[in-house]
């Protein structure tokens, strides 16, 4: 791993000493099992939902067709991201962040419950929605939580810690899909499901022995909002999600049409946060600054989770129509090949978490990872693009999907962590938890996009679709390594 130019070292103001996980505040942990146990849910759910929406009525799913799958799973991630907006909104206005937390999980464990008991139609609208509702007020909060615990720390440690709380993330996202792929292999898609509920019931657990330790600030609403004011924002609210339920019901809305409505929504969202944010007259000309460092990383943190969460869509579409996963007379579970990607960067983190520690602020900046993780994503849909031209006609090797898997799921480790403790630590301080949704919309951008490319993966070839795919992750790697230096510098600027 290259270190940055002499520019990006000579910005670096804080200590460069080794930084030691035993020097992490003991609520990051009490939090990062929290989430560990929430992302087992939801990734459990999101390993096994496109094949629910793929597979047959006779194999226990719901048989929508590839176009209108990739087109709600990429909705659904879209929204469950977008959603998050509102939730950091709530967080600063409407309940204090320890409340939000608590109260989005008790709602996503109601649509995993729904998922699991009501079969057909019914039970996946219903439990998406829930689901959509309730991570919405959950992930952004818990992110501001770990933020306040990290509070007044050194910018490497706050790397450090980001990167821990950012492992049991991924682990979560492995023993989901790992436990509810083998549910829904040996019995079906609504044991998966329930399994996933009683992941969260876990996560529920796990937060209220936590909840005593966190920082006061995690208990404050900071600008409360007037209650006349809230009761018409819920009017508001209320009133739109009844008029996109008609209009769905009536078949003006199609499945294969939600990605991108969702996608034209999250680009909406993120040009009103950045204009608001960049004119505001309370944000201070370096506060300004840093903000506009962060709109080209942001933007390829959109595009690098479009290209990895195919995984859901592209690449499920793949492994349900040209990969063999027989082996020895046994079917491996379809979930279980999209988890090697989480699984790669539980392994990944660890080691390149201790190579930050030990380099302190010395290491590579964040454009500089942000450039490195977008090259080798770009790196792992080229070895999928030589395995397809080697097996033009015939199924794939199923170790060379994983390969695949394993190269692309890695290079999260250079965009995800580093996007967290960028959001916390460089937002104005009047917006802090809204860069923290920011950031989380770059998911719900990636979400909704893969949707998108799931789709066009239906109308080209596959060789000219992995060329597109190859050429926006290596391209856009190339850019942020070219102009890293001053990109490092506004990220930086009035910050001691």
């Amino acid at each position: 791993m290259s270190t940055d130019t002499s520019a990006e070292r000579a910005s670096a103001t804080a200590s460069t000493r080794a930084v030691s996980v035993r020097q992490l505040p003991r609520s990051v942990w009490g939090l990062a099992f929290t989430e560990l146990w929430e992302r087992f849910s939801f990734y459990g759910v999101n390993g096994i939902l496109s094949f629910y929406l793929l597979f047959s009525v006779h194999d226990g799913g719901l048989d929508l067709g590839a176009a209108a799958a990739a087109g709600v799973v990429g909705a659904y991630g879209g929204a469950v991201y977008l959603a998050q907006l509102a939730g950091a909104w709530m967080g600063d206005r409407v309940l204090s962040p320890k409340l939000m937390v608590f109260w989005g999980g008790a709602v996503i464990t109601l649509g995993h419950v729904a998922l699991a008991v009501f079969a057909g139609m019914t039970g996946l609208v219903l439990g998406l929605l829930l689901i959509i509702f309730g991570t919405g007020a959950l992930k952004t909060n818990i992110t501001n939580i770990v933020g306040f615990v990290l509070e007044g720390q050194s910018s490497a440690q706050r790397d450090v810690g980001f990167a821990y709380f950012y492992i049991s993330i991924s682990l979560g996202s492995v023993l989901g899909p790992l436990s509810t792929g083998f549910a829904q292999n040996e019995w079906g898609f609504h044991w998966g499901f329930g399994l996933a509920a009683i992941g969260m019931v876990l996560a529920l657990v796990q937060y209220a022995f936590s909840m005593r330790r966190l920082p006061a600030k995690a208990s404050s609403v900071l600008r409360p909002i007037a209650g006349r004011a809230l009761l018409l924002l819920v009017m508001l609210a209320l009133l739109i999600a009844t008029a996109i339920g008609m209009l769905m019901a009536i078949g003006f809305i199609k499945a294969e049409q939600l990605a991108g409505i969702v996608t034209a929504a999250e680009l909406v969202a993120a040009a009103v946060y950045f204009g608001v944010m960049l004119g505001a007259k309370h944000v201070s000309r370096e506060e300004k600054r840093r903000v506009a460092g962060f709109l080209p990383l942001f933007l390829a943190a959109s595009l690098f989770f479009g290209l990895l969460f195919q995984q859901f869509t592209t690449i499920a579409i793949l492994i349900s129509e040209r990969v063999d996963l027989v082996v020895g007379g046994w079917s491996i579970p379809v979930a279980w090949i999209t988890m090697i990607s989480q699984l790669a960067l539980v392994i990944v983190t660890p080691l390149v978490a201790q190579f930050w520690g030990r380099s302190g602020n010395s290491g590579p900046g964040a454009p500089t990872k942000f450039a490195m993780g977008m090259m080798q994503i770009g790196i792992a849909y080229a070895i999928m693009l030589v395995a397809l031209r080697l097996f033009p006609d015939a199924a794939l090797p199923v170790l060379l999907v994983v390969v695949v898997m394993i190269i692309a799921g890695s290079s999260e480790v250079f965009i995800g962590p580093i996007g967290l403790s960028l959001a916390t630590r460089i937002g104005p301080s009047a917006y802090r938890s809204h860069m923290v949704g920011l950031n989380f919309l770059t998911l719900g951008l990636g979400s909704s996009l893969s949707g998108l490319l799931g789709q066009l993966f239906t109308v080209m070839s596959e060789p000219s679709y992995f060329l597109v795919i190859i050429g926006l992750g290596v391209g856009t790697g190339i850019l942020l390594w070219l102009f890293r230096a001053p990109l490092h510098r506004a990220l930086n600027a009035g910050l001691a």
